[in-house]
């Protein structure tokens, strides 16, 4: 596994984009955090105040000879509501941005290739807001959100907000996801 890639993508709440990704064959890990924005080693208090520019995100490993970045990105846009700015579902607010922070040049062309083409083909009934930044910096959340869908299965917003999204990933993509996903979600 030497030729890993990182790819780091905000679709609002962090729990979501960490159960819907840790789920596919080739991830190898998801990491919740804090991208984007203007001080360092942020807390969850402060990034949930909307005043430090951080987005939510996770930070995905991941090994391109089993799961491809455009595949991720293609799961990234099917995953979320990417024609809503700053906003998913009753999540509002810059922390909860459609974001996709590039680590190389490839990964910019590969995301704006992605967005335009969805764009003139009509996936979605408006225009996609997703940023597209070059990555700086990535902040790890707090041990309590590690993990948070597994973990807490039957919590309210795991139940309605995030449940969907997971099955949705499962019906659509059932060729990619890990066997020990598929047979329990």
């Amino acid at each position: 596994m030497a030729n890993l890639e990182l790819a780091t993508l905000g679709n609002g709440c962090f729990w979501c984009t960490e159960a819907v990704f840790q789920r596919l064959k080739g991830v190898v890990s998801v990491t919740p955090g804090y991208s984007g924005g203007d001080i360092d080693n942020p807390s969850y208090e402060q990034v949930s105040s909307g005043t430090t520019s951080h987005a939510e995100v996770a930070q995905i490993e991941f090994d391109p000879d089993e799961i491809s970045y455009r595949d991720l990105l293609e799961i990234y846009w099917k995953t979320h509501d990417p024609t809503t700015p700053n906003r998913q579902g009753a999540d509002v607010g810059t922390q909860y941005r459609s974001i996709i922070f590039y680590h190389s040049d490839e990964q910019q062309k590969t995301a704006e290739s992605l967005k335009a083409e969805l764009d003139s083909n009509g996936t979605f009934s408006a225009p996609i807001v997703t940023h597209i930044e070059k990555f700086q910096k990535f902040f790890p959340a707090e041990d309590y959100h590690l993990n948070y869908y597994n973990n807490n299965p039957n919590a309210g917003y795991c139940k309605i907000v995030i449940d969907p999204k997971v099955k949705k990933l499962i019906s659509e993509h059932s060729d990619k996801i890990k066997k020990e996903y598929s047979d329990t979600d």
